[in-house]
């Protein structure tokens, strides 16, 4: 298995220094990474800083683990819907383009009056259209659990089985089950056959004396992203099941806490490193 972290790792040093994916990638280089998982939202200029990211992962001799689009199927309108494919299209091109096969997606939330089965609906909708393409190209649609509609993995598998495509997989991201109240060893145990790309993503509770704002799970509780091992998941029992299932590919970090990124993220790719062992 190989290590990236993901460039969203890092996104509040991005968003206070306002970092490009090539000043991310500087970073990359010092913490004994194999590879960068980067994002759509982080673009200023994409054509132009495609071609410097280029040249900066072959300087380093560092490869993109995945390219993430943020796009969200339940929509009202079937124009909207029609945007959000072009949106996913648009990111198997740039995947193409930074040599990676693997593009994260999202499904979508529940809003307002929508049903599950309206949204579910949309989902296996706009990734069946989009699948058309991944499939000629042989990239991966990678779903992560995300959200109020795909959080569980029950809702993942569901959608998988009705795009019925062998180029839509999952993304599994190890903490954001706690979100959705679901055992990320359940999770895993049902998912297992379907993970074409690990995020690696630690959470504890919130305690009550800390004044902060945290991640509000669907029950109200308010979780704290965590240095993998600081927190709930039993990443050990996910790691030796990847092992198990001879999973090749990439684990992926995304820091979500409150501490130093650069250094939350050194940490969690050393302790990654151990599990590995």
């Amino acid at each position: 298995m190989k290590i990236s972290v993901s460039m969203y790792s890092v996104n509040r040093t991005v968003r206070q220094e306002n970092w490009s994916a090539v000043d991310f990638i500087e970073l990359a280089n010092t913490i004994n990474l194999d590879g960068v998982e980067l994002l759509d939202i982080y673009w200023q200029d994409k054509e132009k800083e495609i071609e410097e990211v280029q040249n900066v992962l072959q300087k380093y001799n560092l490869v993109v683990s995945a390219y993430d689009v943020t796009n969200n199927f339940v929509k009202g309108s079937a124009e909207e819907r029609a945007d959000e494919v072009e949106k996913v299209i648009d990111g198997i091109k740039v995947a193409k383009q930074l040599g990676t096969n693997i593009v994260r997606v999202f499904c979508g939330d529940i809003h307002g009056e929508l049903t599950y089965q309206d949204g579910q609906d949309w989902i296996v909708e706009g990734l069946k259209k989009s699948a058309e393409v991944a499939e000629s190209e042989q990239v991966y649609l990678a779903i992560e659990n995300h959200g109020l509609l795909a959080g569980k993995s029950e809702q993942v598998a569901e959608i998988i089985e009705k795009v019925n495509s062998p180029y839509v997989k999952s993304t599994f991201d190890t903490g954001n089950f706690l979100l959705v109240h679901q055992d990320p060893k359940e999770a895993f145990d049902r998912l297992k056959k379907e993970i074409v790309h690990v995020h690696f993503k630690d959470f504890r509770k919130k305690d009550p004396n800390e004044d902060v704002n945290g991640f509000r799970s669907t029950q109200g509780v308010e979780l704290i992203g965590a240095v993998p091992g600081d927190g709930q998941v039993d990443l050990d029992y996910i790691v030796n099941g990847l092992k198990e299932i001879k999973y090749d590919g990439w684990l992926s970090i995304e820091y979500e806490g409150l501490e130093d990124p650069k250094i939350a993220n050194k940490e969690a790719v050393n302790r990654l490193r151990e599990l590995l062992k």
